[in-house]
């Protein structure tokens, strides 16, 4: 689409918002950035935009903002049931999200990665992996991560690629998405307060594949029984990776080694042990990577030295620091339940587990025996603290040993100090977004590291 003279309206004035103004302002278009909230209330300098020519529309949301409008595109925070998206449909205006902008504007190929959990370990270690074809000074990683794919494609042009970080969000108002290798982790049950049911949740999932075909590459997770059946609805080839099973054809764990079984050839990678993530769930995001990368054509020696130089991502199981033999860990990217239970699985007991946040509602049930089994201490902190406490009781973790910190980090952090005694574990998994005391879960996790340091 030829940008120059075009009206569009960027709705969302959040990281991707920003760059969809400033990118579609830079081609020519006549350019609104507008949001619901009023200026004061959103934490952004605003200045640069104005100084660019973007004009901005604050507060509520009339249907004029669509006169003359010729495109519009929605921030991955925002859905497309809000009123104006829904009139602008009515109208017949286009409809997109930042991230099939930048599809649109990308000369370099798409490999795109989504699951409800690892999509960042395993963006960030793909896009490692790729630079070792394509060069650093080409290789970009953006999208859900917190850098905007539109900006990663514009940077990089012709013959790089791009790493893409895709969220369900991002996918409800796309129609064209089409990346050239594409991964789904895993589906659970997460952000059902946005797309009601597990059945739609699901679907915006699947639109990531929804153009592919021939040529490109499909990687499933063959032990999840929701991705696994995503092959009978894919018109492009389908690579699957497993942790369970010694499939003849995929990314495979052999014992203890990972391997790539294609065409009749069998490359053995690393060893769980040489492998720099640690954890479960961690082989299968590196089976996942280097599947990906493999099928991009990233050397076999590449895949291996990278695999062992990978230490994770920040807020992930991050160890933090040791005091007086315990051990603490950032894990506030775990904004739901699976996420948490991965890294409840990763230590065998005697944990102390500070959890909650914004509540996203989901089951508990499972979450809640592996905190029994595995916790000594429970230390609860937000909206979510009143249903944790009930429902860790219906499972049988005792009362006495449930502790709550209201709204306060600092006040968690104090608790789990004053019971931390070897051969504990201090472990921030919230199993919630941050949102009801965070702007983020990295905020939340600076936050924590930071009163955790000042303890040393």
């Amino acid at each position: 689409m030829n940008f120059a003279g075009k009206k569009a309206l960027v709705i969302g004035a959040g990281v991707s918002g920003f760059a969809a103004a400033r990118i579609l302002k830079r081609l020519g278009a006549v350019v609104t950035l507008s949001d619901a909230k009023p200026e004061e209330a959103l934490k952004y300098d605003f200045g640069g935009l104005r100084e660019a020519g973007i004009a901005l529309a604050f507060g509520p949301q009339e249907a004029a903002l669509l006169d003359g409008t010729d495109l519009v595109v929605l921030s991955p925070a925002v859905p497309l049931r809000i009123p104006l998206a829904q009139e602008a449909v009515k109208r017949g205006i286009r409809v997109t999200s930042e991230v099939e902008l930048a599809a649109s504007l990308a000369k370099s190929p798409i490999y795109a990665v989504t699951g409800t959990n690892g999509k960042t370990t395993t963006v960030t270690l793909l896009g490692l992996l790729l630079a070792e074809k394509f060069g650093k000074e080409k290789t970009r990683v953006g999208g859900n991560i917190g850098y905007p794919l539109s900006e990663a494609a514009c940077e990089i042009g012709t013959g790089g690629a791009l790493a893409a970080e895709i969220s369900s969000y991002q996918m409800e108002a796309t129609e064209h998405f089409r990346p050239k290798i594409a991964a789904v982790l895993n589906v659970t049950p997460d952000h059902l307060a946005r797309h009601g049911s597990m059945e739609t949740y699901q679907a915006m999932k699947e639109r990531l594949f929804r153009e592919m075909a021939e040529g490109d590459w499909l990687v499933l997770n063959h032990d999840d029984e929701r991705t696994r059946s995503m092959k009978e609805r894919a018109a492009c080839p389908v690579f699957f990776f497993s942790r369970q099973e010694a499939l003849e054809e995929g990314a495979v764990l052999l014992g203890d080694m990972l391997t790539l079984r294609h065409g009749g050839a069998e490359i053995a990678l690393v060893t769980t042990a040489e492998l720099g993530i640690k954890g479960a769930h961690n082989v299968e995001n590196a089976l996942a990577a280097a599947a990906m990368a493999y099928l991009a054509g990233v050397a076999p020696e590449a895949i291996r030295r990278v695999l062992r130089s990978f230490k994770g991502v920040e807020h992930r199981i991050e160890y933090v620091v040791d005091i007086a033999g315990v051990p603490w860990y950032n894990d506030s990217k775990a904004t739901n339940t699976d996420s948490a239970i991965k890294a409840l699985e990763t230590f065998p007991a005697h944990i102390i587990l500070i959890a909650g946040g914004d509540d996203k509602m989901t089951d508990l049930g499972a979450f809640m025996h592996l905190v029994k089994e595995r916790c000594d201490e429970l230390i609860l902190v937000g909206d979510a603290a009143l249903r944790f406490h009930k429902e860790a009781c219906a499972a049988g973790f005792p009362t006495e040993h449930i502790h709550d910190a209201a709204y306060s980090m600092k006040t968690a952090v104090d608790i789990a100090y004053r019971l931390a005694k070897p051969p504990a574990v201090v472990l921030l998994s919230p199993a919630c977004a941050s949102f009801d005391m965070f702007d983020s879960y990295e905020e939340r996790g600076e936050v924590f590291k930071k009163l955790v340091h000042g303890l040393v």
